[in-house]
């Protein structure tokens, strides 16, 4: 009983966890507060993301979508009141334990306002341009994704 209240209050560690398909709904209202882009997240939901819970509250997100050989970052979001727990780079790791684990040769992503904060977590700038072709297919890169946003990616091999 002291367990379970310490998990709902907040007091155990949070750590990201696999989404399960309730969470949707959750996760769009999260993300589209955080005034990233929610086209998309449905078609690769919930076994491309991870969330962070308080209680039964979702207060952090991150998508990891394979495109080929290469992994699409997406969706990174923490709860305005979560922010500075360093909940964001749990999950920028999470995701990319996962593609390690998936044999993904690298990760991208593209950010309109986050480039500082990603370069601090060891990923660099790429070209959009040059961005793998199957990459360079997905809505985040096709459509979704202004053509201001800054690329980046991270080398896994």
């Amino acid at each position: 009983m002291l367990e379970r209240f310490a998990k709902e209050s907040g007091l155990l560690p949070r750590a990201p966890e696999p989404a399960r398909p309730d969470d949707l709904e959750a996760v769009m209202v999260l993300v589209h507060a955080a005034e990233l882009p929610t086209s998309g997240i449905a078609d690769n939901f919930p076994g491309s993301y991870s969330v962070v819970r308080v209680g039964n509250a979702i207060v952090a997100v991150a998508g990891l979508e394979a495109h080929g050989g290469v992994g699409l970052l997406r969706s990174v979001a923490v709860a305005s009141s979560e922010r500075g727990a360093g909940l964001g780079r749990q999950l920028v790791e999470d995701r990319l334990r996962i593609a390690r684990e998936q044999k993904l040769s690298a990760v991208y992503l593209l950010t309109t306002t986050a480039a500082e904060y990603f370069r601090s977590l060891g990923f660099s700038d790429a070209s959009r341009q040059e961005a793998p072709d199957d990459l360079r297919r997905s809505s985040e890169f096709a459509s979704v994704c202004p053509s201001s946003a800054v690329c980046l990616q991270k080398q896994l091999s």
